[in-house]
């Protein structure tokens, strides 16, 4: 049977479509009837801690996107049992729509059995964990492919270089403290290699960004593809790899189950935290995620977030400037 289409996650009918106006301002109050961690959900959509486009506190997050309306910036919070969203600029609306899929609404955790105690230690202690699904998966894509093969501090580096040069303010107070708007795809797909020299992405990686940024609608409309087919159009773009499109797909799609294989990290991690094994391949990992099928992606997530990590063995890797060569 075909799996279903994407189908885009609005408000409840009780809300009509409708938000408060305030003094020029859009906002929303959503009833929450289950846990919701705002930091620990949006956190994978924070490229490090210096990402211009997103600051994120426990139950506090500032976020700029780009809008089919234009751009915009949410402020979000949990007060008691609700959650509060305020957006500024020409996609607030927009914006405003998609943020019961941001923080995980949609996300359906039935069928998670788990079969290893850390990971029914991890369920039970980050309860408020979910599975974000952005729908922006142009957004996802580039600080991704800045990702590959090269450490999370260099990527971290080169995504905020990018934005600061490229993106814009974000509206509304949030733009006036410095949060930005990342560049859409008409901006980044005429940008010149050298530039991207400069913020420490060689041209391979900027070439594959160029590349996805001149197919950004055929890219963004996988947001409502079944998931195969998803997949298949991500990586048709040279440069898009496994790695690439499941990492695009866990955030943009909120797919629980679109495991990372070819990460540096990830198969010790799993391996350690359910096997007790220091070191791990691909194989290994995907042998120890089998019993999840349908929430691998949710079990590396509670992985992560619970801090679960493999011993290091040896130096650690000194990074180099490409910027600089």
């Amino acid at each position: 049977m075909a799996e279903p289409r994407r189908e885009p996650v609005r408000f409840p009918r009780a809300y009509g479509g409708q938000f408060r106006t305030i003094a020029g301002v859009l906002e929303v109050t959503v009833p929450l009837d289950r846990p919701l961690d705002l930091g620990l959900t949006l956190r994978p959509l924070r490229q490090g801690r210096g990402d211009p486009s997103i600051r994120i506190a426990p139950n506090d997050v500032w976020r700029a996107t780009a809008t089919a309306a234009g751009a915009a910036s949410v402020h979000l919070r949990t007060v008691g049992t609700a959650l509060v969203a305020t957006a500024w600029g020409p996609g607030a609306a927009l914006a405003l729509d998609a943020v019961p899929a941001l923080v995980g609404e949609a996300d359906d955790e039935a069928g998670l059995q788990p079969r290893h105690l850390v990971v029914a230690e991890l369920v039970r202690r980050l309860r408020g964990l979910r599975m974000p699904r952005t729908g922006a998966v142009l957004q996802a894509l580039v600080p991704t492919v800045l990702g590959q093969k090269v450490t999370a501090g260099e990527a971290a580096r080169s995504y905020a270089a990018l934005v600061l040069a490229l993106g814009r303010p974000a509206p509304g107070p949030a733009g006036r403290a410095g949060l930005m708007v990342p560049p859409d795809a008409a901006r980044l797909s005429g940008v010149p290699s050298y530039l991207f020299h400069r913020w420490g992405v060689e041209r391979r990686r900027a070439e594959t960004i160029v590349r996805a940024c001149r197919v950004a609608t055929h890219l963004e409309a996988v947001a409502v593809l079944p998931r195969e087919e998803a997949t298949t159009r991500l990586q048709a773009v040279a440069g898009v790899g496994p790695w690439t499109a499941a990492k695009v797909s866990q955030t943009a799609l909120g797919d629980a189950d679109a495991v990372c294989t070819g990460d540096f990290h990830l198969p010790n991690q799993v391996a350690w935290g359910l096997a007790g094994e220091a070191r791990g391949d691909d194989a290994r990992m995907l042998e120890l995620l089998e019993p999840y099928r349908g929430h691998r992606a949710r079990v590396q997530a509670l992985l992560v977030a619970g801090g679960v990590q493999a011993p290091r063995f040896g130096p650690r890797h000194r990074t180099r400037s490409i910027a600089g060569i």
